[in-house]
């Protein structure tokens, strides 16, 4: 029979664990069941239904006055609030893929790019979602030509004339070879080859401005011709140190973010470039891998890992938009706001004094046993700090209790503590009379809250 710890640990990993339903039903899954099920699950989700907005056309929008402007472009920025919420929502769900969602969320960090208008997020979003588990040369061509990255790299300012290598250094630095395999030579020729890649900032459509191309003889890590965008990709992904440097941060992302095994890297890199640099086969060999569950409890979750996370066990409604920014905002991780290109920093990062209270002290909020006061960071772009100390935000612990019901005492404090830690807790004597003398249908609910307020919790 398998270790059900395995199987929790696999859904933590790649995607934001099982909620009480899915683990009654899948409990006794063996492992290989279960990576089965991840997998296909991809293939059968519900659909990913982004807010929509209508942009008004260049003609309309310059007809305008300055204030009906300033109008338009808050309502693109409070929609990616929306898109934010629903984003959050649909990770949440159980009719989502859990699997295609934390890739997502991968992805969304290493091609990090800031967002002002909905349109354009939502574009971006779908563009991950499209290829997140399929062929990274088609991933990285797409987010090339995407309109969001276009403007935030400024290679909407990449002319023959005055070439911005903005784009093509973060395209070797940060998303494919990594600091120090390219030479600044190398980033100009890059440059060059990537004039002329613009975007329609009104629909947000590629643009290929052929009379904005340098179209001429570039030398580009020891090759010569007339490149374009796409040549440039292409010769970056023929060097075995790309897929090296992507197998080397997913295997800190899903597997181990303190220690790296350089023999396991090693072999799945060779996977990963001799399979043409396939996603969804790399991320399969991770998970048939049994050291891959060896790692339990060596990663911090990330505040949205932790959001959803939490969301997803005890069936959380968030009515708002603010009511799921304003939690990201005070844990460090606000999606669709990266800090910077290079994205979040990630592991010890995640956890000081203010945000390890919040993360304690937030379940037994939902149940009105404590009280928030929670001070936020100033948001840089606007120079505000701010606090709250409510949230509109409601959970139903109804699925937790039923999944639990029939358990009691120690058999009850042994089912749940393998369901939500992921390493064995410290004891807490005054926690156990707590738990203890609560009322039996409320039991369930006392002891989960007990193991989501201990720093153990905060691991997976």
């Amino acid at each position: 029979m398998s270790d059900p710890t395995d199987l929790l640990h696999l859904y933590r990993r790649l995607g934001f664990g099982l909620s009480p339903k899915q683990w009654h039903q899948m409990k006794n899954l063996s492992l290989k069941q279960g990576v089965d099920q991840l997998f296909k699950g991809v293939r059968t989700a519900a659909a990913f239904e982004a807010p929509r907005y209508a942009q008004p056309s260049r003609k309309t929008f310059q007809s305008m006055d300055k204030t009906k402007r300033k109008e338009v472009q808050r309502e693109l920025r409070r929609g990616v609030s929306t898109l934010n919420q629903t984003w959050v929502r649909h990770m949440i769900s159980d009719e989502s893929s859990p699997l295609l969602e934390k890739m997502t969320l991968f992805w969304h960090g290493h091609f990090a790019c800031g967002h002002k208008r909905v349109d354009f997020a939502a574009q971006q979003l779908q563009t991950l979602r499209q290829h997140a588990l399929g062929n990274f040369r088609d991933l990285l061509v797409a987010i090339s030509k995407d309109a969001a990255m276009i403007l935030y790299l400024n290679n909407q300012q990449n002319r023959k004339s005055k070439p911005n290598e903005n784009f093509a250094r973060e395209l070797m630095e940060l998303f494919t070879l990594g600091r120090g395999h390219y030479s600044e030579q190398d980033v100009k020729e890059a440059a060059r080859a990537f004039t002329g890649w613009f975007t329609n900032r009104f629909t947000g459509v590629f643009q290929w401005n052929e009379r904005q191309h340098d179209p001429g003889s570039k030398t580009f890590m020891g090759k010569t011709g007339r490149w374009k965008g796409e040549d440039i990709i292409d010769f970056i992904l023929e060097k075995k140190q790309t897929a090296r440097f992507l197998t080397t941060k997913i295997y800190r992302y899903f597997v181990n973010e303190n220690e790296v095994d350089e023999v396991r890297i090693n072999r799945l890199a060779d996977l990963f470039y001799r399979s043409n640099y396939n996603i969804g086969q790399l991320m399969r060999a991770i998970a048939e891998s049994a050291w891959f569950y060896e790692q339990k409890g060596t990663k911090i979750k990330s505040p949205i890992e932790w959001l959803v996370g939490t969301s997803k066990i005890l069936q959380v409604q968030y009515e708002t938009a603010q009511s799921v920014i304003l939690p990201q905002r005070a844990l460090g991780q606000i999606l669709f706001q990266p800090p910077n290109v290079a994205g979040w920093e990630g592991g010890r990062a995640w956890i000081d004094n203010a945000t390890l209270l919040l993360r304690l002290n937030f379940v037994p909020y939902l149940f009105r046993k404590t009280e928030l006061n929670v001070e936020l960071n100033k948001q840089p772009e606007r120079n505000t700090a701010g606090k709250f100390n409510k949230l509109p935000i409601t959970a139903d612990p109804k699925p937790l209790a039923n999944a639990f019901r029939k358990p009691v005492g120690e058999a009850l404090e042994q089912a749940l503590g393998t369901y939500l830690l992921a390493v064995p807790p410290q004891k807490s004597p005054s926690l156990d009379r707590w738990v203890q003398q609560s009322r039996a249908d409320e039991r369930v609910v006392y002891q989960a809250m007990r193991y989501m307020s201990l720093p153990e919790y905060q691991l997976c």
